[in-house]
């Protein structure tokens, strides 16, 4: 039941980073779009290693169901990588913005062509 709330609300959050990513044209509101997707993936990855009762995988003999870690491996890597991307984001914002004055992307385009 828990792992369903959570699919859920990582659902809701793909969602609402996927809007802002295809609706606005603000490189930076683009950039919180695409960091809300990430978090959203973390999410799942926290939600598929879940098992009620489940303990930690250390073998003492304690606990009948362990915690996959795995999933929460890929999970630091997937924040690791999305902090990448979000950086490298971000720093061609500042980039597009020093040299056009804006970070809209419409109006970067208009002065390309």
């Amino acid at each position: 039941m828990i792992q369903l709330f959570a699919f859920c609300a990582a659902a809701a959050l793909f969602g609402i980073g996927l809007y802002c990513v295809i609706s606005h044209r603000d490189m930076i509101k683009i950039c919180i779009g695409l960091s809300i997707m990430e978090s959203a993936l973390v999410l799942v990855l926290v939600a598929v290693a879940f098992r009620t009762g489940g303990g930690a995988p250390i073998l003492t003999g304690e606990v009948a169901h362990y915690v996959d870690p795995l999933p929460h491996a890929l999970s630091l890597t997937a924040i690791v990588i999305g902090a990448g991307v979000i950086s490298l984001a971000l720093g061609l914002t500042v980039v597009v913005q020093r040299r056009f004055g804006t970070t809209d992307l419409r109006a970067v385009l208009r002065k390309i062509q």
